[in-house]
């Protein structure tokens, strides 16, 4: 999901974000989740700890993609948590320059821009950042993701045909409800859910989970 194109057109993959506990994830996984999303920013509501809660993300299954999810990182905090035995890629969701993105990528790291998106000025002349996977989310003030809130679909639909060689993954605002029209209309990559599947910020329902990922697909 995080580092190219999905290997079938036909599936699109799922990640379920804000993730802060064992047995969240491990429903995730057990639902059929292709990553999962780690709060790594300490103002969030699903901030974690990643060195005390290395220990159960170690204890994984490999085949599902860990994602550290980062705003405005240092060079050397996003280099770090990159190394990290148990993250596979990192998910920026502040203001990281293309520089800072190209000097990533320079480092072989594997990683995914979000772009946020307010109105249909947000998509335009959008930079290079060096990956080829972005998630388009909501746009919301000083908050960067999980705001439950919605845009216009259609926005990412043109941005999808626009930049047919990037892997886009569409979030901001999905549940199970939403999803499948969410799919059809803007045929991305990936979706990406975080407080449509939750009980409160940080809990997840797993049968929220299991419904999301089923109207995915």
């Amino acid at each position: 999901m995080f580092g190219g194109k999905s290997e079938s057109s036909d599936r699109v993959c799922v990640k379920i974000c804000g993730v802060t506990n064992e047995p969240d994830a491990l429903a995730a996984i057990e639902s059929g989740a292709d990553a999962l999303g780690f709060n790594l920013v300490s103002e969030s509501k699903r901030y974690i700890d990643i060195n005390t809660a290395g220990d159960w993300i170690d204890k994984l299954p490999k085949k599902t993609c860990k994602v550290a999810v980062m705003v405005n990182p240092s060079w050397d905090e996003a280099f770090r948590i990159s190394r990290l035995s148990f993250i596979d890629a990192l998910q920026l969701h502040g203001n990281e320059s293309p520089e800072f993105c190209r000097h990533l990528a320079e480092a072989g790291i594997r990683f995914a821009k979000a772009l946020p998106v307010a109105g249909s000025k947000s998509l335009l002349d959008v930079p290079g950042f060096s990956t080829d996977t972005v998630i388009l989310d909501s746009a919301s003030g000083r908050e960067f993701g999980g705001t439950g809130k919605l845009f216009p679909w259609k926005l990412a639909r043109q941005f999808v045909k626009k930049h047919p060689d990037l892997n886009v993954i569409l979030a901001g605002g999905l549940n199970a409800e939403n999803v499948a029209a969410a799919v059809r209309e803007v045929r991305p990559g990936g979706v990406d859910v975080t407080t449509g599947v939750e009980v409160s910020p940080g809990r997840k329902d797993h049968r929220l989970i299991k419904a999301f990922i089923q109207a995915a697909r």
